[in-house]
Protein backbone atom coordinates (compact mmCIF):
# COMPACT_ATOMS: atom_id res chain seq x y z
CA UNK A 1 0.00 0.00 0.00
CA UNK A 2 2.47 2.25 0.99
CA UNK A 3 4.26 1.89 -2.31
CA UNK A 4 1.05 2.43 -4.32
CA UNK A 5 0.22 5.11 -2.42
CA UNK A 6 3.88 6.79 -3.44
CA UNK A 7 3.61 6.18 -7.26
CA UNK A 8 -0.12 7.66 -7.08
CA UNK A 9 0.87 10.64 -5.34
CA UNK A 10 3.90 11.51 -8.01
CA UNK A 11 2.25 14.32 -10.24
CA UNK A 12 -0.90 15.45 -7.85
CA UNK A 13 -1.14 18.93 -7.35
CA UNK A 14 -0.95 19.69 -3.33
CA UNK A 15 0.08 16.49 -2.44
CA UNK A 16 3.80 15.83 -1.43
CA UNK A 17 5.43 12.74 0.07
CA UNK A 18 7.59 14.24 3.46
CA UNK A 19 7.73 10.53 5.18
CA UNK A 20 7.91 7.15 5.03
CA UNK A 21 7.78 4.99 8.01
CA UNK A 22 8.58 1.12 7.50
CA UNK A 23 9.24 -1.41 10.11
CA UNK A 24 12.57 -2.21 11.80
CA UNK A 25 12.99 -5.69 10.13
CA UNK A 26 12.00 -4.20 6.93
CA UNK A 27 14.78 -4.10 4.06
CA UNK A 28 13.29 -1.05 2.74
CA UNK A 29 15.02 1.17 5.78
CA UNK A 30 16.80 3.61 5.02
CA UNK A 31 16.38 3.73 1.35
CA UNK A 32 14.40 6.09 -0.96
CA UNK A 33 10.48 5.75 -0.66
CA UNK A 34 10.78 6.81 -4.92
CA UNK A 35 13.07 4.22 -5.48
CA UNK A 36 11.29 1.88 -3.61
CA UNK A 37 7.75 2.73 -5.20
CA UNK A 38 9.40 2.82 -8.34
CA UNK A 39 8.96 6.51 -9.17
CA UNK A 40 12.58 7.63 -8.81
CA UNK A 41 14.49 9.28 -6.20
CA UNK A 42 12.07 11.91 -3.98
CA UNK A 43 14.40 12.52 -1.25
CA UNK A 44 12.85 10.65 1.46
CA UNK A 45 14.35 7.92 2.81
CA UNK A 46 12.30 5.27 4.42
CA UNK A 47 12.67 5.37 8.16
CA UNK A 48 11.17 3.60 11.34
CA UNK A 49 11.26 6.66 13.69
CA UNK A 50 7.33 8.20 12.87
CA UNK A 51 7.70 10.62 15.60
CA UNK A 52 9.81 12.34 13.04
CA UNK A 53 6.86 12.40 10.43
CA UNK A 54 4.12 13.27 12.49
CA UNK A 55 4.22 17.41 12.22
CA UNK A 56 1.37 19.74 12.44
CA UNK A 57 0.50 20.32 8.98
CA UNK A 58 0.98 16.82 7.96
CA UNK A 59 -1.33 13.96 6.92
CA UNK A 60 -0.14 10.01 7.66
CA UNK A 61 -1.79 7.54 5.94
CA UNK A 62 -1.50 4.43 8.54
CA UNK A 63 -1.67 0.90 6.45
CA UNK A 64 0.12 -1.07 9.40
CA UNK A 65 -1.16 -4.06 12.36
CA UNK A 66 -3.46 -2.63 14.91
CA UNK A 67 -0.87 -1.89 17.35
CA UNK A 68 2.01 -0.08 15.03
CA UNK A 69 -1.83 2.19 13.89
CA UNK A 70 -2.20 3.05 18.26
CA UNK A 71 0.93 3.84 18.64
CA UNK A 72 1.22 6.10 15.83
CA UNK A 73 -2.15 7.56 16.99
CA UNK A 74 -0.50 8.60 19.89
CA UNK A 75 2.12 10.46 18.40
CA UNK A 76 0.31 11.93 15.92
CA UNK A 77 -2.76 13.27 18.98
CA UNK A 78 0.56 14.53 20.72
CA UNK A 79 2.08 16.54 17.68
CA UNK A 80 -1.31 17.58 16.32
CA UNK A 81 -0.88 15.78 13.16
CA UNK A 82 -3.79 15.17 11.12
CA UNK A 83 -3.79 10.67 10.88
CA UNK A 84 -5.91 8.14 8.16
CA UNK A 85 -6.23 5.20 9.76
CA UNK A 86 -6.71 2.44 6.93
CA UNK A 87 -5.40 -1.09 9.31
CA UNK A 88 -7.84 -3.54 9.55
CA UNK A 89 -8.16 -5.88 12.38
CA UNK A 90 -8.97 -3.31 14.59
CA UNK A 91 -10.43 -4.19 18.50
CA UNK A 92 -13.60 -2.68 19.80
CA UNK A 93 -11.26 -1.43 22.71
CA UNK A 94 -8.72 0.19 20.37
CA UNK A 95 -11.29 2.06 18.30
CA UNK A 96 -13.00 3.60 21.28
CA UNK A 97 -9.42 5.11 21.91
CA UNK A 98 -9.05 6.62 18.49
CA UNK A 99 -12.38 8.07 19.28
CA UNK A 100 -11.09 9.54 22.57
CA UNK A 101 -7.67 10.93 20.60
CA UNK A 102 -9.39 12.39 17.62
CA UNK A 103 -10.60 15.08 20.47
CA UNK A 104 -6.84 16.25 19.68
CA UNK A 105 -6.64 16.05 16.24
CA UNK A 106 -7.86 15.14 12.70
CA UNK A 107 -8.85 11.77 12.87
CA UNK A 108 -10.38 9.45 9.71
CA UNK A 109 -10.87 5.65 10.47
CA UNK A 110 -11.68 4.01 7.75
CA UNK A 111 -12.28 0.20 7.17
CA UNK A 112 -11.83 0.27 3.56
CA UNK A 113 -10.64 3.53 1.42
CA UNK A 114 -12.13 2.63 -1.82
CA UNK A 115 -14.87 4.93 -3.12
CA UNK A 116 -16.74 2.13 -4.41
CA UNK A 117 -16.92 0.41 -1.07
CA UNK A 118 -17.98 3.53 0.82
CA UNK A 119 -20.98 4.19 -1.47
CA UNK A 120 -21.58 0.51 -0.90
CA UNK A 121 -22.11 1.11 2.41
CA UNK A 122 -24.51 3.30 2.12
CA UNK A 123 -25.91 1.23 -0.59
CA UNK A 124 -26.30 -1.58 2.12
CA UNK A 125 -27.91 0.27 4.83
CA UNK A 126 -31.27 1.41 2.73
CA UNK A 127 -31.13 -2.10 1.39
CA UNK A 128 -30.99 -3.97 4.09
CA UNK A 129 -33.92 -0.87 6.33
CA UNK A 130 -36.32 -1.66 2.70
CA UNK A 131 -35.78 -5.42 2.84
CA UNK A 132 -35.93 -5.78 7.12
CA UNK A 133 -37.88 -8.77 6.65
CA UNK A 134 -34.69 -10.32 3.89
CA UNK A 135 -31.61 -12.40 5.90
CA UNK A 136 -28.93 -10.53 5.51
CA UNK A 137 -25.37 -12.44 4.78
CA UNK A 138 -21.74 -11.34 3.66
CA UNK A 139 -19.39 -13.23 1.69
CA UNK A 140 -15.71 -12.34 1.16
CA UNK A 141 -12.22 -13.23 -0.33
CA UNK A 142 -9.08 -12.09 -0.02
CA UNK A 143 -5.36 -13.35 -0.66
CA UNK A 144 -4.06 -15.65 0.78
CA UNK A 145 -1.45 -13.72 2.94
CA UNK A 146 -4.02 -12.23 4.66
CA UNK A 147 -3.90 -12.59 8.71
CA UNK A 148 -7.28 -11.21 9.85
CA UNK A 149 -10.31 -12.74 9.36
CA UNK A 150 -13.32 -11.33 8.61
CA UNK A 151 -11.68 -8.42 6.93
CA UNK A 152 -12.63 -5.10 8.72
CA UNK A 153 -14.37 -4.31 5.53
CA UNK A 154 -16.63 -7.12 5.62
CA UNK A 155 -17.47 -6.29 9.52
CA UNK A 156 -17.97 -2.71 8.24
CA UNK A 157 -20.96 -3.54 5.80
CA UNK A 158 -22.52 -5.70 8.63
CA UNK A 159 -22.60 -2.85 11.42
CA UNK A 160 -23.73 -0.89 8.28
CA UNK A 161 -26.52 -3.23 7.76
CA UNK A 162 -27.20 -4.21 11.61
CA UNK A 163 -27.53 -0.14 12.44
CA UNK A 164 -29.98 0.23 9.43
CA UNK A 165 -31.92 -2.44 11.15
CA UNK A 166 -31.68 -0.62 14.87
CA UNK A 167 -29.18 -3.78 15.93
CA UNK A 168 -26.67 -3.76 17.92
CA UNK A 169 -23.53 -4.68 15.94
CA UNK A 170 -21.86 -6.40 18.55
CA UNK A 171 -24.56 -8.90 19.06
CA UNK A 172 -26.55 -9.16 15.38
CA UNK A 173 -22.93 -10.57 13.55
CA UNK A 174 -21.97 -14.11 13.09
CA UNK A 175 -18.67 -14.52 12.20
CA UNK A 176 -18.16 -18.54 12.57
CA UNK A 177 -20.77 -21.29 12.22
CA UNK A 178 -19.05 -25.03 12.95
CA UNK A 179 -21.89 -27.93 13.63
CA UNK A 180 -25.02 -28.18 15.13
CA UNK A 181 -25.59 -24.74 15.50
CA UNK A 182 -29.45 -24.24 15.36
CA UNK A 183 -31.88 -22.19 13.04
CA UNK A 184 -30.53 -19.27 11.75
CA UNK A 185 -31.69 -16.39 13.91
CA UNK A 186 -34.38 -13.82 12.78
CA UNK A 187 -31.47 -10.70 13.31
CA UNK A 188 -28.24 -12.80 12.67
CA UNK A 189 -25.72 -11.17 9.89
CA UNK A 190 -23.47 -14.09 9.05
CA UNK A 191 -20.16 -12.77 7.96
CA UNK A 192 -18.00 -15.69 5.66
CA UNK A 193 -14.26 -15.15 4.67
CA UNK A 194 -12.35 -16.99 2.26
CA UNK A 195 -8.95 -16.83 1.62
CA UNK A 196 -6.61 -17.53 -1.62
CA UNK A 197 -4.55 -16.36 -4.50
CA UNK A 198 -3.58 -12.85 -4.87
CA UNK A 199 -7.36 -11.57 -4.20
CA UNK A 200 -7.27 -7.90 -3.79
CA UNK A 201 -10.30 -7.99 -2.06
CA UNK A 202 -14.35 -9.32 -3.11
CA UNK A 203 -16.92 -8.31 -0.87
CA UNK A 204 -20.93 -9.11 -1.51
CA UNK A 205 -23.77 -8.58 0.99
CA UNK A 206 -26.42 -10.99 0.27
CA UNK A 207 -30.23 -10.12 1.23
CA UNK A 208 -31.85 -13.53 0.77
CA UNK A 209 -35.87 -13.30 1.15
CA UNK A 210 -38.30 -15.93 -0.03
CA UNK A 211 -38.04 -16.81 -3.93
CA UNK A 212 -35.87 -13.96 -4.35
CA UNK A 213 -32.34 -12.73 -3.81
CA UNK A 214 -30.86 -9.23 -4.11
CA UNK A 215 -26.61 -9.29 -4.29
CA UNK A 216 -24.36 -6.14 -3.93
CA UNK A 217 -20.86 -7.01 -5.07
CA UNK A 218 -17.56 -4.66 -4.68
CA UNK A 219 -14.41 -6.06 -6.40
CA UNK A 220 -11.28 -4.85 -5.92
CA UNK A 221 -8.83 -5.10 -9.18
CA UNK A 222 -5.71 -3.98 -7.25
CA UNK A 223 -5.20 -2.19 -4.74
CA UNK A 224 -4.84 1.30 -6.97
CA UNK A 225 -8.48 2.03 -5.74
CA UNK A 226 -7.74 1.59 -1.86
CA UNK A 227 -4.20 3.90 -2.56
CA UNK A 228 -6.34 6.45 -4.83
CA UNK A 229 -8.99 6.45 -1.79
CA UNK A 230 -6.56 7.12 0.67
CA UNK A 231 -5.07 10.09 -1.36
CA UNK A 232 -7.92 11.82 -1.72
CA UNK A 233 -9.20 11.28 1.95
CA UNK A 234 -5.72 12.91 2.74
CA UNK A 235 -6.48 15.98 0.80
CA UNK A 236 -9.90 16.01 2.38
CA UNK A 237 -8.31 15.70 5.96
CA UNK A 238 -6.05 18.55 5.49
CA UNK A 239 -6.47 21.68 7.19
CA UNK A 240 -9.63 19.56 8.91
CA UNK A 241 -10.18 20.72 12.63
CA UNK A 242 -10.06 18.04 15.38
CA UNK A 243 -12.08 15.37 15.36
CA UNK A 244 -13.47 11.72 14.09
CA UNK A 245 -14.20 11.38 10.46
CA UNK A 246 -15.15 8.68 7.86
CA UNK A 247 -14.74 8.75 4.03
CA UNK A 248 -18.45 8.58 4.09
CA UNK A 249 -17.86 12.69 5.87
CA UNK A 250 -15.84 12.97 2.10
CA UNK A 251 -18.86 12.20 0.39
CA UNK A 252 -21.57 14.73 1.89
Amino acid sequence: MGSRIIALAEGQQNISVVGAIESPSSKAVGRDAGQVAGVGDLGVLISTDYTRAARRGTVTLDFTAPEASMEHAETAARSGAAIVVGTSGLSHKQRDRLAELSTDMPLMLAANMSLGVNVLLELVAEAAAKLATFDCEILELHHNRKVDAPSGTAIALGESAARARGLDPKAALVTSRSGQVGRRGKDEIGVVALRGGDAAGEHTVMFIGTGERIELTHRAQSRDCLAAGALRAARWLAGRAPGLYSVGDTLK
